[in-house]
């Protein structure tokens, strides 16, 4: 909202971290939160692959991971990273040479499990691959591919296995002077996830990659996840975050920028406040509220909008977003602008309306922004 000051109450103290860089993307430290996907492509498809990295950075995402699983796949990374919007990172598993080709491919950093990388020889030598082509690394823990011997210390994948393997691949990493890396201790299962990152938050300051793994479909792991990570961002714990959906890539972007929306962590686009819609409504609310994200898609400028189908609740909404619009009777309904009644308008003529108020509001805010940043 940009009329409105911020409530002391509504600020997230987050957690202390060092600051690394994938490619051009800051992580850690006081950088925002960056949002992540991966593409679900074969890799060696450079078209598709690229095409669908374009779409996610289009929606907003800072990062985007590819799966390298063979040597077509790695062939295939340089020609995508020349031509990707955002820094790429390399997804690799249990062949430690996958990870060099891809550092040399010009990968921004190279993503991978110490479950299954290999031998602590074959670690270092994708550390120094790294450092030789100035890749960052992410340590991915998975609770569903630990090391054997923690599983054998411990019984079952627990918080406590996930945050000892994690740090133990730190020092690995430290104890070949490297320090450019950040860390998950991913698991499909929000309580292990939850406690393994609060555990690792605590024991190390590098910069910290959340994701609820394997979440599921769109509404089931949009829920998941909502919950999981909503409550680690809460808390101050997360640098980097993806959302993982049995979906298109794109619905993993749009879900991650909701989450740090509502917690005020992110803001970019519209976000619209409306009603579920009853029987009072002076207008058909559902197909409004979808009509306007369809064609709002584009404004990647913060504003906030509320579109409330009666005056129940209607005109406190409004108060508290930048435009909004609360249905009235004899088929219009008012428009207010900062907070304050401004005009009716027919129920016809309003997704049109609103559609250009908000891009007039959106063109206002980047020339004063622009002004801002040249003084």
């Amino acid at each position: 909202m940009t009329h409105n000051p911020i409530r002391p109450w509504r600020s997230i103290e987050r957690r202390t971290s060092r600051q690394i860089m994938v490619g051009k993307v800051a992580v850690g430290g006081d950088a925002p939160i960056s949002v992540q996907t991966m593409t679900n492509t074969i890799t060696s498809d450079v078209k598709a692959t690229l095409e669908q990295v374009q779409r996610a950075a289009a929606a907003g995402a800072d990062i985007v991971r590819i799966s390298t699983p063979d040597e077509n796949s790695t062939r295939a990374l340089k020609d995508i990273v020349a031509e990707s919007p955002v820094p790429i990172v390399a997804d690799i598993h249990f062949h430690y040479r996958r990870a060099i080709e891809a550092a040399e491919a010009g990968a921004a950093c190279l993503r991978i499990n110490p479950g299954n990388i290999g031998s602590a020889q074959r670690v270092r030598e994708v550390v120094k691959a790294a450092r030789d082509h100035g890749c960052s690394i992410r340590i991915g823990v998975n609770a569903g591919s630990l090391e054997k011997h923690l599983l054998d210390k411990y019984g079952e994948p627990c918080p406590e296995a996930m945050v000892e393997s994690g740090l133990d691949h730190i020092k690995l990493l430290q104890d070949n002077d490297f320090h450019e890396f950040k860390i998950s201790v991913k698991a499909s299962d929000v309580f292990l996830a939850a406690a393994a990152y609060q555990q690792l938050a605590g024991a190390t300051d590098a910069p910290i990659h959340l994701g609820i793994t394997e979440a599921g479909g769109l509404v089931s792991g949009t829920v998941k996840s909502a919950i999981g990570l909503g409550n680690l961002l809460w808390m101050g714990i997360g640098d980097t975050i993806r959302v993982s959906l049995s979906a298109d890539p794109v619905e993993e972007v749009k879900v991650g920028f909701e989450i740090l929306k509502s917690l005020g962590l992110r803001h970019r686009g519209v976000t619209i406040i409306s009603c579920p819609s009853c029987a009072r409504q002076g207008f058909d609310v559902i197909e409004t509220v979808k009509a306007l994200e369809e064609r709002l898609a584009h404004v990647t400028t913060s504003m906030s909008l509320s579109i409330i189908g009666c005056v129940v609740n209607g005109p406190g909404e409004a108060l508290m977003t930048d435009i909004g619009f609360t249905g009235g009777g004899a088929g219009k309904g008012m428009v207010y602008l900062a907070g304050r009644q401004h005009h009716t308008m027919g129920n016809g003529q309003m997704i049109d309306h609103i559609v250009e108020l908000v891009e007039a509001k959106a063109a206002e805010i980047a020339k004063a922004e622009a002004q801002a940043a040249a003084e």
